[in-house]
């Protein structure tokens, strides 16, 4: 098949340090549209990262009719609403994690875009690396037993103010920027929505947004899921699951090199082994997925819509018992 054009929305520093390099070498996507609201700077960032064209509004790569399909990855209290010009202009949309700014807004693009017949995608890459496909497939299997308990831990350190990471305006903070992960992590290996959740976080004093955060998922019947995220912190990420059969965990599970083999541990009453599964670039797989999905007219998306509104579904209710000191019930969409 020909390669699809992609535009993207935003100079985006995510874009050019992770994505550019790997989507060369793609085989169904081509990067044919880069849209900035400063013309000067979309042709710089173009010129710099191999576009064909570049727009001054996003508007203009929108009404584009050469652009086969739109990647989001401006600021999240912007997801909706270009997620929505997206469909207006019957372009397939692979959108930046969160979706939204809360579950209902989640919701509100996937009915969205249900109703325009257009195809909508949260980018959670770490689920289409080989490390991930693995380790759910163990689960899958029974070989861990019943999964009963899971940990995760995704920390880096930004104290720059004027990253829109650290901006409450625009989204900010570590619960939507690395929590969404170790949510959806948990969801992917318990198989399970957790019932109710206790949170506690602390803010910066300048930012606002929060910096520090634990949280327990209760997904009944004694299955728990802790974690720690940190945007102040050592930077460091692991995952493991605890099942009546065995262990598993996760070297690297959410940045994931693409030229080193990923590796999962595991150990059962068999014995202890390390996995290590094929050298891949998850940016890679997740942007031609999308782009196989689209050519082929999927009806769902490889990473189905419905799994962005109940991981915010949690996110929300994170947020919720931070303030409450308590628990909160996950309100089901």
């Amino acid at each position: 098949m020909e390669k699809l054009r992609m535009g993207v929305l935003g100079c985006s520093g995510h874009y050019s340090l992770r994505v550019s390099n790997p989507i060369r070498s793609s085989l169904l996507v081509e990067p044919y549209g880069i849209a900035s609201r400063s013309l000067e700077r979309a042709k710089e960032y173009a010129e710099n990262w191999g576009f064909t064209r570049a727009y001054g509004s996003y508007e203009e790569l929108l009404n584009d009719p050469k652009i086969d399909f739109v990647y989001c990855p401006l600021p999240n209290n912007l997801h909706l609403e270009y997620i929505k010009k997206a469909a207006d202009a019957g372009k397939p949309i692979l959108c930046e994690k969160p979706l939204g700014m809360n579950a209902k807004e989640a919701v509100e693009a996937a009915e969205y875009c249900r109703k325009k017949g257009t195809l909508v995608m949260e980018a959670f890459m770490y689920r289409l690396h080989p490390q991930w496909v693995t380790a759910a497939g163990i689960v899958r299997c029974g070989e861990l037993g019943r999964v009963m308990s899971t940990a995760g831990i995704f920390s880096y350190d930004l104290k720059d103010g004027a990253n829109i990471r650290n901006r409450m305006e625009t989204g900010g903070g570590g619960i939507y920027d690395i929590g969404c992960y170790t949510v959806s992590s948990a969801r992917l290996l318990m198989g399970a929505e957790p019932e109710r959740v206790v949170c506690t976080l602390r803010r910066d004093p300048s930012f606002k947004t929060d910096i520090y955060a634990s949280a327990l998922l209760d997904f009944g019947d004694g299955r728990v899921s802790t974690f720690t995220v940190g945007t102040q912190l050592f930077p460091w990420q692991r995952v493991r699951a605890v099942g009546t059969g065995g262990t598993l965990a996760v070297e690297v599970p959410f940045n994931m090199y693409g030229d080193s083999p990923g590796r999962v541990y595991v150990n059962t009453g068999v014995g202890q082994r390390i996995i290590e599964t094929e050298i891949a670039d998850q940016y890679l797989l997740e942007f031609d997925a999308f782009a196989l999905a689209v050519a082929e007219k999927h009806s769902e998306a490889p990473v189905p819509i419905s799994d962005a509104a109940a991981n915010m579904a949690v996110l929300d209710a994170l947020y919720a018992s931070a303030v409450s000191g308590g628990w909160e019930n996950v309100v089901r969409y």
